[in-house]
């Protein structure tokens, strides 16, 4: 129970650092558009992607060196933040949503 409690305090503290207990499994084009999801290698380079606060989208990849980072620019995608195990976050301003 306490481990719940600290993990709920952590995630309103900063909820795009503690991540949901289950990520949203890429389906086709949920979330991205076709052009950022083609830049990120095609949906079979997609291992999950989530949508967090109203500016940035977390994604996961199998293999990060597929990324195309001028066509992500060329989506409209203003940057890229690089984490360990192939999880990039999209800075897309106020269309991560949708």
């Amino acid at each position: 129970m306490f481990d719940k409690l600290q993990q709920a305090f952590w995630k309103a503290l900063t909820p795009d650092m503690v991540p949901d207990e289950a990520n949203i499994t890429a389906d086709a084009v949920a979330g991205l558009n076709a052009e950022i999801v083609a830049a990120l290698g095609g949906v079979d380079n997609l291992k999950s992607q989530q949508p967090l606060a109203l500016t940035r989208v977390r994604v996961t990849l199998h293999d990060e060196a597929r990324v195309d980072r001028q066509a992500l620019s060329m989506a409209g995608v203003a940057g890229v933040m690089c984490l360990e195990g192939g999880v990039l976050h999209l800075i897309t301003g106020l269309r991560a949503e949708g």
